[in-house]
């Protein structure tokens, strides 16, 4: 989950930090719950950033890092859920690159502004969405009618949640399988396979941003990327075997994890 603050670019080109070898194995094994959870309901973020950050590593250089191994993850997942057939390329590409574009200004976008009227409003969006969730427990088991034209979904949703990603970051799973429930009608396992594709392209804006910025530490991203792919893989796989059965719950954790853990740095961590 990407915390975001006044002066992540203020480092310029520092010396970037090193981590021990050691600590490898403990990242990677991190990069394979990670994976595994965002690839069912988002929220991998929650896992891997704070390790980052307990490891002590500059804010910048944990948000590149953090960036890399995620884009593994969720490409992974993108990738399984389309050669099941949970999802069309083709169908995907206008919001990919409308989420590639939004991500990368959210990422610049931050240089110069507080996201700290963000961190405020996101948890009320994120318990609106669970509780709505929780007290439809119809919602997403079918497919229905889409609310919204695809064509406007797309551009209003791709432009907007990617630059969120981008930008801010917590959730950005959650809304957009979300968006694709309520907003095109899809069921939970075809909008949680969507999902995966977008918030792949917005990872990739973003990581884009910092490698530019050189915010990325390569080798330690590699080595989550490798335990993302797996992680990714193993969710991916078991969302289609057990469908809704399986998101609803680990979806509504997801998004009381992601709610618990912006409302504490937004109103109680000093």
């Amino acid at each position: 989950m990407d915390d975001r603050f006044h002066g992540v670019w203020g480092e310029g080109r520092a010396l970037a930090p090193v981590i021990p070898l050691w600590q490898l194995p403990v990242l990677f094994a991190t990069a394979l719950a990670a994976g595994f959870v965002d690839a069912i309901a988002g929220g991998g973020g929650l896992i891997t950033l704070p390790v980052f950050l307990g490891l002590g590593l500059p804010p910048a250089f944990a948000l590149g890092t953090n960036k890399l191994q995620a884009t593994f993850g969720s490409g992974s997942a993108a990738w399984h859920y389309a050669r099941a057939g949970a999802v069309s390329p083709r169908d995907c590409l206008r919001p990919f690159l409308l989420c590639l574009v939004g991500a990368a200004l959210g990422s610049r976008v931050v240089e110069g502004v507080d996201p700290l009227v963000l961190k405020r409003i996101i948890p009320v969006l994120l318990l609106a969405v669970g509780g709505y969730m929780f007290f439809k427990p119809e919602l997403g088991t079918v497919d229905a009618r889409p609310l919204l034209p695809r064509g406007w979904f797309e551009i209003g949703f791709g432009l907007g949640l990617g630059f969120y990603d981008g930008f801010f970051g917590p959730g950005t799973g959650t809304f957009w399988t979300m968006a694709y429930v309520v907003g095109q009608g899809q069921n939970l396992t075809r909008a949680t396979a969507h999902s995966k594709v977008v918030n792949f392209a917005s990872n990739l804006g973003s990581l884009a941003v910092f490698v530019a910025g050189g915010k990325v530490l390569w080798l330690a991203g590699l080595t989550m990327g490798v335990g993302q792919l797996l992680g990714a893989r193993l969710g991916a796989g078991m969302v289609m075997s057990r469908g809704t059965r399986l998101i609803r719950p680990v979806f509504l954790t997801a998004v009381l994890a992601i709610t618990l853990k912006v409302l504490w740095d937004a109103y109680f961590k000093r």
